[in-house]
């Protein structure tokens, strides 16, 4: 059984006492890929650092976080953007983009000329986007609206909407709807919005180390929690876990089929 984890911050602090073991018991659960997405230049040389350190296993993207957008963004985007030239740093996606206003409103006009730009590059380079919305779909979705016959595709991250959001979301036919251990969570409404969505548009992921999966919530997450978000999503589809695992590992390389791939 294979499994691809789409979505995993494994550079950041939390990882660096044990990184050996966590990817050791990824392995073990049949997790074949790992994709990384940065969150802002100070994050960039430990990605680099892990991506070249298990080479062909861990991919790294590239991209600002709406939450690290402030008013020196525009210096973070020309030095995030200078790595998908070198040769050296072998970018397979951007992200993670997008707008988050759950925190704070005071930047959104640079959170969405931010997310533009990034839009630019993902078009520019022919690499899919993974997208970060919070407290921000109608904003986020009317800027997408912008984009959409264009050949964009991605990951509309950590997805936990309503059954209209996830309609509108599939609009964008090049796009997949990321699943984490949300989907586990006693209270989340997932499992009936997921009945009403083809498998065909969803992958799995992480978010490590945030947000991990029952039996595991409270602990820092790690991709080979994601065998039991796959388990929960076999129950929801009334399938097996063998199935699901196919499926989405065949929708995650879609996705990232046409990224440059490190060797």
């Amino acid at each position: 059984m294979e499994l691809i984890d789409t979505h995993s911050h494994l550079f950041v602090e939390e990882f660096s006492e044990d990184l050996p073991e966590v990817i050791a018991r990824a392995k073990e659960v049949g997790i074949s890929r790992i994709y990384m997405p940065n969150i802002d230049c100070s994050t960039v040389d430990s990605l680099l650092r892990v991506s070249k350190q298990y080479a062909g296993y861990c991919y790294p993207l590239i991209g600002l976080h709406p939450t690290s957008v402030n008013e020196t963004y525009l210096d973070e985007l020309n030095r995030l953007k200078a790595l998908l030239e070198e040769v050296s740093f072998p970018v397979v996606g951007i992200g993670e983009v997008g707008l988050d206003l759950y925190w704070d409103r005071t930047f959104r006009k640079e959170q969405e000329a931010a997310f533009r730009e990034q839009i630019a590059w993902a078009l520019s380079y022919d690499l899919p986007l993974v997208i970060h919305s919070r407290n921000a779909f109608d904003e986020l979705y009317s800027i997408m609206c912008d984009y959409q016959n264009l050949p964009l595709r991605g990951i509309f991250h950590s997805f936990t909407g309503s059954q209209e959001e996830a309609e509108k979301l599939l609009t964008f036919e090049y796009f997949m709807l990321g699943i984490n251990g949300v989907l586990t969570f006693k209270k989340s409404t997932l499992p009936e919005t997921l009945q009403r969505i083809p498998i065909e548009r969803i992958v799995l992921e992480t978010d490590s180390p945030y947000l991990a999966p029952v039996p595991c919530r409270g602990k820092r997450n790690e991709s080979s929690y994601l065998k039991h978000t796959l388990a929960r999503m076999a129950e929801v589809y009334g399938t097996t876990p063998e199935n699901v695992s196919q499926k989405t590992t065949e929708n995650a390389l879609k996705v990232f089929k046409k990224g440059k791939i490190m060797a």
